[in-house]
């Protein structure tokens, strides 16, 4: 997977950055750090709350109260107005009457002038200074009387806390409400340690660290007493914020301030537990760097999650929303402030399209390989039909087999003209392109002939190829030779089943047998490798007006997995080289864990707004979306929350009609719950999922011996049969040869059967009656034509024929 640092080390801005004379300060405990604000669920109210609830809660604050103080004021007092008052400058004070400019010294006053410019300077320089410190100090003030009005009203059920990682305390900023708990509520606590909650919201802390000793006794009962500072007593609480975003940030930015030795000081490293961040032995300020741009991710992220919500009916929690912030907590002017803000808010906005891109990829990859995964399993289940055995004996004409993407080799090529010695490769694949469109109404006509006889579920024709598009499949795939590309004139169609598919190529075979130059079966045949992504269909091409078209039949049932964006699948598959690992996850390796953490920021942006609790099991598309996310925390640490996650992807799959409890994707899921088990510790319970995984494999063996069972027992009907097979030599190769031979024997009967049912106007065109009988829906097409020769196919038939 692409690293995203790799495009945006010059982009990456830090909040916490100070000035170089700063820099030796940085050890002083709540020096710099950062401030972040978010609404949690009091224990004592139901969340999230019910419709309507806390909807106005927002209007409902109280107004500013306006201080007439000096030190308090928001507005500027008449006093304050006097000392910033700049004096009349004594030069100017006589000006009302214009004197020549040798007289102006000498009636200025001489030195008492000059006193009283001094005087005039050192006003002004006063006044400048008292507006400077004036206007600092009343956005100062004004800052702190939105904060204390903004949390006079909150909705009932929540409560407002600050994570302050300078001084690795969490406050309670608002205000309590009728029915809560005061006793066992924590105002404060000085962090030691933290991890997530198993609760199954995904919204859970487990914070341990010093809490005032104030509670009751019995209260306290049970709780942890393992060490007291002063009048505080160390303690594990539980704390349940309203968006699951919320705890993954704030456990994320605790990791790295306890992580962070240098901002802690020495009192902290003794009850300072082992965490993610502190195992990579980061100093203090690059720990302050990742801190300060992970956070400037967050809160970016953030606010674009609130700014789109705005317009959505649905966004429970929203009120919630209003009260998550991540703030700055340096030493600087605001104005200062300001500037740093807008220079850095650019800088964030490319390093999160970058991490956005990488998370999109990432993404992708999951998808590329959980449509494969289809695809695999459509194919188990078509092997298990009774006439798969017929098409896998059937050969192929020209078939490459497993040639590969790149095929130099490739037999069936376009004429090669005289005339292309003396055209460029542009000219030569703009002059294929013309005889496409030629042969395009030819292509056009079989294509309606095949479909009218056998009822097709889709029938397609592309687009005649482009020519810039053909040069660049030529380089890529053929070495250049533009013969090569045989799909400048190309149609697509979507058989039912397989007894269709192997009507479609009888009724081809039979109408217009001399046309065909190649029919590629590999793909569909258990012994050869699908196309690059999984998918496997049927190709056969046509020479028509002296240009090779193809014709690409699908199956129905492979066709659902992705329908007409298969080629897209197809594409990105060879483009990424998919086929080279089995699991998604496996994309993330490599990546640092700055990114992995900001990657995740970019997952719950993508689900912002379907949390794991809400999200229901037709969500194909947020499913994929915390099916990634898995991954991350796997890849992270985070096994608590990808142990949630998973099982409420189990449960969301075996509640599916489409999907259940036996499907492949839900055993997957499994799959990845049992590691996630085993690393945690829980051996137990894994061993159990372990040995439900190993039922559902011998069920998919149990299957397919079952169907390979039912064709023996029609080839065993005749006495004579078994008697033969118990008389036959016990070697394996013949005992191998002869079962193919039986189990392809009972195939075609089953065909016959099939083909007598639902197909039986291929009778008449193998006769040649296609003119002869005005009833037959048998393909006819017109100035092409109708045979009898077969291309492709016949041998085993024969072969087959004889045994019947």
């Amino acid at each position: 997977m692409m690293d995203p640092n790799s495009d945006a080390s010059e982009s990456q801005t830090q909040i916490t950055a100070v000035e170089p004379q700063q820099q030796q300060q940085t050890q002083q405990i709540g020096k710099y750090g950062t401030v972040l604000e978010a609404a949690f669920v009091d224990p004592a109210y139901q969340w999230p709350s019910p419709e309507g609830v806390g909807k106005n809660a927002i209007e409902l604050q109280a107004s500013i109260n306006i201080m007439t103080d000096d030190n308090d004021s928001v507005k500027t007092t008449e006093s304050q107005k006097k000392r910033m008052t700049i004096p009349e400058n004594p030069a100017n004070g006589k000006q009302g009457k214009k004197t020549r400019w040798w007289n102006c010294c000498g009636r200025s006053g001489g030195d008492s002038a000059i006193l009283g410019l001094a005087e005039y300077e050192k006003a002004k320089r006063s006044a400048l200074q008292e507006r400077k410190i004036h206007y600092a100090a009343k956005k100062s003030r004004a800052r702190e009387q939105r904060m204390k009005n903004r949390y006079n009203r909150v909705p009932e059920g929540i409560l407002i806390y600050r994570l302050d990682t300078a001084t690795q305390t969490i406050s309670l900023m608002s205000e309590t409400h009728d029915q809560t708990d005061t006793e066992t509520l924590v105002r404060d606590i000085t962090l030691v340690s933290a991890r997530p909650s198993p609760d199954k919201s995904r919204r859970g802390m487990l914070l341990k660290g010093f809490v005032e000793d104030n509670l009751d006794a019995n209260a306290n009962a049970g709780e942890d007493r393992e060490e007291t500072r002063g009048d505080k007593t160390l303690k594990e609480i539980t704390m349940v914020a309203c968006e699951q975003r919320t705890a993954i940030a704030w456990l994320e930015a605790i990791d790295l301030m306890l992580a962070n030795k240098q901002r802690m000081g020495v009192s902290f490293k003794k009850s300072q537990k082992s965490n993610g961040w502190s195992n990579k032995n980061l100093t203090g300020q690059e720990l302050d760097q990742i801190e300060g741009q992970y956070l400037n991710l967050a809160s970016y992220s953030n606010k674009l999650i609130r700014a789109n919500k705005g317009s959505n009916k649905k966004s429970s929690g929203s009120a919630a929303g209003m009260y998550y912030s991540i703030e700055n907590n340096k030493d600087e002017h605001k104005d200062e402030q300001q500037i740093f803000e807008e220079e850095a808010l650019e800088s964030i906005a490319k390093r999160r399209a970058v991490i956005k891109d990488s998370w999109d990829f990432y993404r992708m990859i999951c998808s590329l390989l959980r449509d494969r995964r289809k695809y695999s399993e459509v194919f188990r289940k078509l092997q298990l039909d009774p006439v798969y055995p017929y098409l896998h004996s059937m050969t192929g004409l020209n078939d490459p087999g497993d040639a590969g993407y790149v095929n130099t080799d490739k037999e069936v090529i376009q004429k090669d003209f005289d005339r292309y010695q003396q055209m460029t490769r542009t000219q030569v694949a703009e002059d294929l392109n013309k005889q496409a469109e030629a042969a395009l109404p030819s292509l056009v006509e079989i294509c309606k002939a095949l479909a009218g006889s056998l009822g097709m579920e889709e029938v397609g024709i592309g687009p005649i190829k482009e020519t810039q598009s053909a040069l660049k499949k030529a380089e890529k795939k053929y070495d250049g030779d533009l013969l090569k590309i045989t799909d400048f004139c190309r149609a697509l169609l979507v058989v039912k089943d397989l007894p269709s598919l192997l009507a479609l190529l009888e009724l081809a075979r039979d109408s217009f047998g001399p046309l065909i130059r190649r029919v590629k079966l590999s793909s569909l045949k258990s012994d050869h490798s699908p196309l690059p992504g999984g998918f496997r269909h049927c190709i056969i091409n046509v020479e028509l007006k002296g240009h090779i078209c193809e014709i690409q039949v699908h199956l129905w049932p492979m066709w659902l997995v992705c329908g007409v964006d298969g080629f897209r699948h197809y594409r990105h598959c060879v483009e990424y080289n998919t086929d080279s690992f089995e699991n998604a996850f496996d994309a993330l390796e490599g990546l640092d864990r700055k990114t992995m953490a900001e990657l995740i920021v970019m997952a719950e942006e993508a689900v912002a707004e379907t949390p794991l609790e809400s999200l229901e099991w037709f969500q194909e598309k947020f499913i994929l979306d915390y099916f990634a996310e898995i991954g991350l925390f796997m890849k992270h640490g985070i096994y608590v929350w990808a142990e949630i996650t998973l099982r409420t992807l189990v449960r969301l799959r075996t509640e599916s009609p489409d999907v259940g409890p036996n499907h492949h994707e839900t055993f997957l899921l499994y799959t990845y719950l049992e590691q996630v088990l085993r690393t945690i510790g829980d051996h137990k319970e894994a061993q159990e999922i372990q040995s439900r995984i190993k039922n559902h494999e011998l069920r998919l063996e149990s299957e397919k011996a079952d169907a390979e069972k039912s064709m023996w027992e029609m080839v065993m009907a005749a006495p004579t049969e078994a008697i033969d097979m118990i008389m036959d030599p016990n070697k394996k190769e013949r005992e191998e040869e002869e079962r193919r031979r039986k189990e392809v024997k009972a195939s075609k009967k089953q065909w016959r059967t099939i083909r007598k049912e639902r197909f039986s106007f291929l009778d008449a065109s193998s006769n040649n009656s296609v003119s002869e009988s005005p009833t037959s829906s048998a393909v006819s097409l017109g100035g092409i034509g109708s045979v009898t020769t077969a291309g492709f196919g016949r041998g085993e038939e024969k072969k087959v024929d004889a045994d019947v």
